[in-house]
C-alpha cells in the first residue's frame, strides 16, 4: 500500500516518528522540541490530531516526566458511565452500589 500511496505512506511514517517521540524520550524538554517538530509535519495529514494535540499540550508534555497516563481513572468513569446506564432501573443508590462493587470484585 505504501508503494502505491505516497500519503499514506508519509502517514505511516509520521504515526511510527510519533511512536519513538513517546518510547525513547524521558524529559519534558526535548520531548517538547520533537513534538513541536512532529506537529510542523503532521498538521497537514493529522489536522484534527494536530488541533487535540495543541489543546492538551500540558498534559501530554507531563508524560515525558511522569510516565503516566489518565488512562486508567478514564476506564473507571467509562465503566461506571455504563453500569448508570445499563441499570436504568434501580430502585436506589445502594443497588448501583453494590453493581459498581461487584464489576471489580471488590467485597461490598
Amino acid at each position: 500500500m505504501k508503494n502505491v500511496s505516497p500519503i499514506l505512506r508519509e502517514m505511516h511514517q509520521l504515526k511510527e516518528q510519533i511512536r519513538k517521540i513517546f518510547h525513547k524520550t524521558d524529559n519534558w524538554y526535548p520531548g517538547v522540541f520533537k513534538l513541536g517538530m512532529w506537529l510542523a509535519k503532521a498538521k497537514k495529514y493529522f489536522p484534527k490530531s494536530h488541533n487535540t494535540i495543541i489543546r492538551w499540550f500540558d498534559e501530554i508534555i507531563a508524560y515525558f516526566d511522569n510516565r503516566t497516563t489518565s488512562g486508567t481513572v478514564e476506564g473507571i468513569n467509562h465503566k461506571l458511565k455504563l453500569i448508570k446506564r445499563s441499570g436504568y432501573g434501580f430502585r436506589n443508590f445502594e443497588n448501583f452500589r453494590v453493581r459498581c462493587l461487584l464489576s471489580w470484585h471488590f467485597n461490598y
